[in-house]
């Protein structure tokens, strides 16, 4: 199969964004400075520089009349949303990006993600070679600012850099619309470089509980509700799940269940029962095969029935303690141990375990695991390779009930060629001053760590 090509340039006029990146912009539309990272380290801190105001050259922003993007056009919105977050009030949004153009960029987007499959595989077919990059990036939760920053530092998206994002982009933060957009436009430009996968967060109810829906009535008003419903649609495409050079298997979460196939009475195969949700003792690792035909389109990943699969991938969580359990702090998905891990690793040929999910302060309401202080943590080393949580958004939630912050560092993993299985950390600090934001959800009284889910109030499988 011909590699599959991304480039924003097909002509070859102009050289391609390859590593090191070019800067397509002046460095004053972000930032005042820029921090470098030296690729060749096992680990660099970065710490972004004060960002400056910059008004965008176009608004409002218009979709492009043949319907391609451009990489100039990607690089607008960025600058765009950056300026519109310091200088725009949230009620003011449509008039920078109306709805006409989010539905051409939603409609867009979705029609691209549909059609992946539940766990996209980057390797040679998809383009990636001797010269390529993977960046892997965790949860990143409305923190624009942020997510410039990481983009910015690592690179963008090129024919060489490829970008695995690990989900929750909104929620918590104020400017999860912006992120999620921002990236759909990355998307669209660079389909086969840029892989957007479903966090916990991509849901009905968790948007609903942690500011996402009230963020998108706000910002688009009497289109809110219809922004909203196209964004739940498009989250549903999203997939669960990667391989990375048949090495390193990222989600969101992480592991999930097997089947168990169950005879009827009569043993014939076509009655045969497929039950997803075994008692404790029966649970088993499910294989990529039966994550492979997981239903994804569901507003909320179930958390009973037979479509188990997408809840565990969104909500698992490592533990210390050997085997599989259900995951009864969170109410969904599992908790798994490092036999777990390492079974995993050896049956499907992995050396890579890339999961995000928990941030600071859900690591400190769990000491047997490392805290999120430099944004990753190394939870499990076994036998077959290595099991690391990586988290994205530095000082974080931006809204905090407690006076004394956690000033965590966010992080993003680089994987080199050529088995693209020894990660590179790269930590950086929060970008300041935020710009002031109101949050769009009680902050003080909702759970941080996304524990005692209400799940009455989750969308349940249809």
């Amino acid at each position: 199969m011909v590699p599959q090509s991304d480039s924003p340039n097909p002509n070859n006029s102009a050289p391609l964004l390859s590593s090191p990146p070019a800067a397509p912009f002046s460095d004053e539309d972000f930032f005042s400075t820029t921090t470098s990272v030296a690729s060749g380290s096992t680990s660099s801190d970065s710490k972004p520089p004060s960002p400056t105001q910059s008004l965008p050259s176009q608004i409002p922003i218009q979709w492009p009349p043949d319907g391609e993007l451009t990489l100039s056009w990607v690089i607008d919105l960025m600058q765009a949303f950056e300026w519109a977050s310091r200088a725009l009030p949230p009620s003011e949004f449509a008039s920078l990006l109306p709805v006409e153009v989010f539905d051409k960029l939603v409609l867009t987007a979705s029609k691209i993600l549909h059609k992946e499959p539940n766990c996209v595989e980057i390797d040679s077919e998809s383009g990636l070679g001797s010269d390529s990059r993977v960046v892997v990036v965790g949860d990143v939760h409305g923190q624009l600012h942020d997510v410039l920053f990481l983009l910015k530092n690592a690179g963008f998206p090129g024919e060489d850099r490829f970008f695995v994002f690990n989900g929750d982009y909104v929620d918590r933060g104020a400017w999860g619309l912006e992120i999620f957009l921002l990236l759909l436009a990355w998307k669209v430009l660079m389909p086969h470089r840029v892989y957007l996968l479903r966090g916990n967060h991509e849901s009905k109810y968790c948007t609903s509980v942690y500011g996402f829906e009230k963020e998108v009535l706000i910002k688009y008003g009497d289109s809110g509700k219809h922004v909203y419903r196209k964004c739940l649609g498009c989250f549903e495409g999203l997939p669960l799940a990667s391989i990375i050079a048949g090495r390193v298997y990222t989600a969101h979460g992480g592991l999930f269940r097997g089947t168990v196939v169950t005879p009827s009475k009569r043993a014939k195969k076509k009655n045969r029962k497929v039950v997803h949700n075994p008692e404790g003792n029966a649970l088993t690792l499910g294989s990529l095969e039966e994550l492979a035909k997981a239903r994804r389109s569901v507003l909320d990943p179930p958390w009973e029935g037979s479509n188990l699969i997408p809840g565990d991938v969104l909500w698992s969580d490592p533990s210390m303690i050997p085997g599989l359990s259900p995951n009864k702090e969170r109410g969904i998905g599992l908790l798994w141990g490092p036999d777990c891990t390492e079974e995993f690793l050896k049956k499907f040929n992995l050396k890579l375990i890339i999961r995000s999910h928990e941030g600071p302060d859900a690591r400190d309401k769990r000491p047997d695991l490392g805290g999120m202080d430099v944004g990753y943590t190394i939870d499990h080393i076994v036998e077959s390779g290595k099991l690391i949580t990586l988290f994205s958004a530095p000082d974080y939630p931006q809204f905090q009930a407690t006076e004394e912050r956690y000033r965590n560092k966010g992080a993003y993993i680089v994987l080199e060629p050529p088995d693209f299985d020894s990660p590179i950390f790269h930590s950086f600090e929060a970008v300041t001053p935020r710009p002031k934001a109101n949050p769009y959800y009680d902050f003080e009284d909702v759970i941080d760590s996304d524990e005692e889910l209400d799940l009455v109030l989750m969308v349940p499988d249809s």
